[in-house]
C-alpha cells in the first residue's frame, strides 16, 4: 500500500508558534523533489509538545498542501487508547490516507495490551493504520506474533519498524501477507531493511534530501543497483550526524542551513551544541546539498 520515500516531516517553528506558510511551503518543496509520501506529526514533528489543537491543525496544513499529490500518513498515536481513537478519527475527517500509531509509552502494555489498543482504534475509526514499533522511545517492543495476529484485522495494513533488527522484517514478511508494508525508521539501516524484504522507509533524513533519499528507493524497485548504492553511500554520513543529538534537533538545523525552516525546537529539547552543528554542516557538504 505504501511504499519508498515517506518523509517523517519537521513543524517548522517561529517564536514557538508553528510556522504555518513556513510548514506548507515545506511541503510543497518535499513533493517537487520526490518524496513519495509525507508524515506529519511524528515525533519528528514534536508531536510530544503540540497541543491536541496544533496537532490538528498541522495535520490540516499537510492534507491543504498537498492537494492529493502523495498520500499523508498521520501520526495520531498515544499512550491513552482514548485519546489516539480521537487523533485518529480527526485524521479520517479531515482527509489523511492513513494513520500512524506508536506502541504505548510509558505505560508499558503486555502483548494483549498492545492487540488491545490497535484493536479498539481499527474498531472506532476506519481509516488504515500502520504500527510504530519503537521500542527504544516507547520502551516496549511488539512481537512479530502480535503483529501478525493485528495484521488480520481490517485495517492493519503496515508497521514502521525501528527496532534496528534487521531479522526482523524477513521474519515479519514470512509470518505475515506481502499485502502488509513495512517501512523502516531507521534510516542508517535502509539498504539491509529494503534487502530483508522491506518497502520504504519513513525518513528523518528525506527532510533534507527528499531527492536523494527518493533516488534510492526508486532505484531500489528498478532493481538499479549501481545507482541505489551510489545514493546509498553518499547518504550514510548524513544519517549519522543527523542524530547525533536527540532529534529533531540535528535535522532542523539541517534544514536551516538550506532556508527551509528554523532551527527551533520546543523545550525541553536545546539547541545543538556546535561541535553538533559541524557535523551536520560537514555531512551535509559530504552529500553535496552544501558547497
Amino acid at each position: 500500500m505504501f511504499k519508498g520515500s515517506l518523509v517523517a516531516l519537521i513543524t517548522p517553528m517561529e517564536n514557538g508558534a508553528i510556522d504555518e506558510d513556513g510548514f506548507q511551503s515545506f511541503v510543497d518543496w518535499q513533493i517537487n523533489e520526490g518524496t513519495h509520501g509525507l508524515v506529519p506529526t511524528g515525533t519528528t514533528g514534536e508531536s510530544p509538545t503540540l497541543d491536541h489543537k496544533e496537532h490538528k491543525r498541522v495535520v490540516e496544513l499537510c492534507i491543504e498542501a498537498t492537494k492529493g499529490r502523495v498520500p499523508i500518513i498521520a501520526g495520531t498515536g498515544s499512550n491513552s487508547t482514548a485519546e489516539a481513537i480521537e487523533l485518529t478519527q480527526h485524521a479520517k475527517d479531515a482527509g489523511a490516507d492513513a494513520a500512524l500509531v506508536v506502541t504505548p509509552y510509558y505505560n508499558k502494555p503486555t502483548q494483549e495490551g498492545l492487540y488491545m489498543h490497535y484493536k479498539m482504534i481499527v474498531d472506532a475509526v476506519d481509516l488504515p493504520v500502520i504500527i510504530y514499533n519503537i521500542p527504544g522511545r516507547s520502551v516496549v517492543d511488539m512481537s512479530v506474533e502480535t503483529m501478525a495476529r493485528l495484521a488480520k484485522l481490517p485495517n492493519i495494513v503496515g508497521v514502521k519498524d525501528a527496532t534496528c533488527d534487521l531479522a526482523r522484517p524477513l521474519a515479519s514478511r514470512l509470518a505475515i501477507s506481502e499485502e502488509f508494508c513495512q517501512l523502516s525508521g531507521e534510516d542508517a539501516t535502509i539498504g539491509a531493511f529494503l534487502g530483508q524484504g522491506g518497502d520504504g522507509c519513513i525518513s528523518v533524513t528525506a527532510n533534507v534530501a527528499p531527492k536523494l533519499c527518493a533516488t534510492l528507493h526508486t532505484a531500489w524497485q528498478d532493481r538499479d543497483l549501481d545507482t541505489f548504492s551510489s545514493a546509498r553511500d553518499r547518504l550514510g554520513p548524513l544519517h549519522e550526524a543527523l542524530f547525533c543529538e536527540s532529534s529533531p534537533g540535528p535535522v532542523k538545523y539541517a534544514a536551516s542551513l538550506l532556508g527551509r525552516s528554523s532551527p527551533e525546537c520546543r523545550p525541553p529539547l536545546a539547541p545543538i551544541a556546535e561541535s553538533s552543528k559541524t557535523a551536520v554542516r560537514d555531512a551535509m557538504v559530504s552529500a553535496g546539498l552544501l558547497n
